[in-house]
């Protein structure tokens, strides 16, 4: 087994999270804080914008089982990657769409993958490629989240079961649990 880490950020790191958990081969998902200038930041600072972070997800998966392009395929078909600065109601950079890559082997591998999305969306694709930077694991109660307390919140249910339908539709073959 061969354990690779992708970090994404596709809007609001609860539903990025529970997307990844259903994808066959991901040993791991971690939600958390990367791309901004406070150390060690919280919720509450994040949310306010003013700290650069970006909401964001640390997938570790098995290469053997899943490739880091098949991992960025989903990423880019499971959230808006057209939208700027936001997803749906959540408007802010904290929210924007970006993939930050590990190596530069990587790197090239999310070019390709933009290109690879690019036909499937009607709209120019704004996801940003940025350095890697300092990662912050967000607070414990947002771990497993739509595992747990998402299952009751409004926001949750009514955003992350249409990604979870679109992966387990598109992605069939990779996801966890078969569309229902």
């Amino acid at each position: 087994m061969a354990i690779e880490t992708a970090t994404l950020a596709g809007g609001c790191f609860w539903c990025t999270e529970a997307v990844f958990n259903d994808v066959i081969g991901v040993t791991g998902v971690e939600s958390g804080y990367i791309g901004g200038t406070v150390a060690n930041p919280t919720y509450k600072q994040v949310c306010s914008g003013e700290t650069g972070h970006a909401e964001a997800i640390r997938v570790s998966f098995d290469t053997d089982q899943i490739s880091y392009g098949e991992i960025l395929d989903i990423f880019l078909a499971t959230h808006d990657p057209t939208q700027l600065n936001r997803q749906g109601n959540d408007i802010g950079t904290q929210y924007r769409s970006a993939i930050f890559p590990h190596s530069t082997e990587q790197e090239r591998e999310a070019l390709d993958a933009l290109e690879r999305a690019r036909p499937d969306w009607p709209a120019p694709i704004v996801t940003s490629i940025e350095t890697l930077g300092e990662w912050w694991p967000a607070e414990e109660y947002h771990q497993e989240y739509w595992a747990g307390e998402g299952q009751r919140n409004p926001y949750c249910l009514a955003v992350i079961p249409p990604k979870l339908r679109k992966l387990r539709k598109s992605f069939a073959a990779r996801a966890k649990e078969s569309a229902a």
